[in-house]
């Protein structure tokens, strides 16, 4: 420890604070649980102050483990696994488990408020001596034994009240801050809605000679399919009833309603996948599952290999370069668009493969499905209990808004240009809350270094504190040892 402000002394949490642990009575006896006693587990440190506890023991439990009372002004700190270092004061008077260190403060040495935010300034700390096992913990005599400065008790004070103050600004701040990804969302599926309506480029098509229309469009992409011999029986099925619920009202008069089906190849028909993957190979043809693209984001790490006799079986779902594939099973709706990479990969029955036509828009009809109007209409169409899924007929006949080709154009890039500036505010946001979490341990550091208010020469110093309670100590006769317990009414 460096050389400390004037006033302050060198000592340990042993001396400024009596510790205890408690326990966790026996749950094979119905009558230590439900008493008036509060219990507290570790996982409940999580406020400030605790005043309410999720169980209750009785006195027979006090009597009959090693759970103990702890009055209301101690502090709480966890000693393992995730919740190491985790603090709080208690608002009641209550028990805790094995779990927990509890500390009194030595009244006239220490304030509660004081060794509260001590402990959190030293819980990186605690983690730290707590390696060494599979999970971090830490024992009473770690605790007791940790070296701390002790300023005087007025500084105490001082101390405390200003960590109130701005580490209430932080966490305004950080509440701020934490909720601008939600705010982005919103922005994002809000851009969207505009995309598929037309309101995103109601200006440009005031502005512009519109050569065709989207009708056209629609027509040219069906006598496509017609000249290769239609659709397939089953690729024409009926959709679900009331599934698909798209009208001509919600969109301008230039625009259509085209399905799912017409907008794809003719040849290449949206189709699921492999049923059976069969064993995971090392060498083999990948295959996409839906748990390898989530949040819309493919992750290369987790394909897994298939035969090429399973891959054979299933080639008509083999996926080319700008393919979308679409998870159809489980979480319904998710979306990527197939790198090179991935050229002749094949896909699993949870997914449908969509190669759209090149008269239309591939990055615009990803843009419509991720759309919450798509998505909704997707969702209705959903049906199931345990594994729930939308069948492939209602992705065929999923309905899609179709502007003219001029204007997908328009549209994906007025899109890709507000998303690029929303993933950047993303990005700063993220930095940002790094460096609000970074302040709030620089803020505690400083403090308990004597930085953050200034000595008073006043004050009486923490030596002549230390001096004090050690001879109030000598002086009391010692107790006699046994299990602590009280009654509360």
């Amino acid at each position: 420890m460096s050389e400390l402000p004037s006033g302050w002394a060198r000592t340990t949490l042993g001396t400024v604070a009596d510790w205890g642990a408690g326990g966790t009575p026996s749950r094979s006896e119905p009558n230590f649980y439900g008493g008036k006693i509060p219990w507290i587990k570790s996982g409940e440190l999580n406020s400030r102050y605790i005043k309410t506890t999720e169980e209750s023991i009785t006195e027979e439990a006090i009597k009959s483990s090693s759970a103990k009372i702890f009055p209301a002004g101690s502090v709480a700190i966890a000693m393992y696994g995730a919740t190491i270092g985790k603090t709080a004061i208690l608002g009641i008077d209550a028990s805790t488990n094995q779990a927990c260190a509890v500390g009194v403060p030595v009244e006239g040495l220490i304030g509660k408020e004081y060794l509260y935010r001590l402990l959190q300034n030293e819980k990186a700390a605690f983690i730290e001596k707590g390696k060494g096992g599979a999970q971090p913990n830490i024992s009473q005599s770690v605790i007791k034994a940790h070296e701390i400065g002790l300023p005087p008790l007025a500084e105490q004070t001082r101390i405390a009240a200003k960590l109130d103050e701005l580490l209430a600004q932080v966490d305004t701040l950080k509440a701020r801050i934490d909720g601008v990804p939600t705010l982005l969302k919103r922005f994002r599926q809000s851009v969207l809605a505009a995309a598929v309506s037309g309101r995103l480029t109601e200006e440009w098509r005031a502005n512009s000679a519109l050569l065709d229309k989207g009708s056209e469009l629609h027509q040219k992409i069906k006598d496509a399919h017609v000249a290769a011999g239609g659709h397939a029986r089953g690729n024409a099925s009926s959709p679900t009833e009331e599934a698909h619920d798209l009208s001509p009202e919600d969109l301008p008069d230039s625009w259509d309603i085209a399905e799912l089906r017409d907008m794809c190849v003719p040849g290449r028909p949206i189709t699921y996948g492999i049923l059976k993957p069969g064993p995971e190979l090392k060498e083999g043809v990948p295959y996409l599952r839906v748990a390898d693209f989530p949040g819309n984001k493919l992750v290369m790490a987790n394909i897994r290999k298939t035969s090429s006799e399973i891959d054979q079986q299933f080639k008509r779902a083999r996926l080319i370069e700008d393919d979308l594939l679409l998870s159809i099973r489980g979480s319904v709706g998710r979306l990527i668009k197939i790198p090179s990479s991935l050229e002749g990969a094949n896909i699993t029955q949870d997914t449908a493969r969509l190669s759209i036509s090149p008269l239309i828009s591939t990055d615009f009809v990803y843009w419509a499905l991720l759309a919450d109007s798509t998505q909704r209409r997707m969702k209705n169409a959903t049906r199931g209990v345990a594994v729930r899924g939308i069948n492939i007929g209602d992705v065929r006949a999923l309905q899609i808004p179709l502007p003219p080709r001029d204007e997908q154009t328009e549209i994906v890039h007025r899109v890709e240009k507000l998303f690029a500036f929303t993933d950047q505010l993303e990005t700063r946001v993220k930095v940002a809350q790094t460096r609000i979490d970074h302040l709030t341990q620089s803020i505690l550091a400083k403090a308990f270094c004597g930085g953050l208010v200034p000595q008073d020469p006043n004050d009486e110093p923490a030596s002549v504190l230390l001096e004090r309670i050690k001879a109030q100590r000598a002086a009391m006769p010692k107790a006699r040892r046994g299990r602590q317990a009280a009654a509360l009414s």
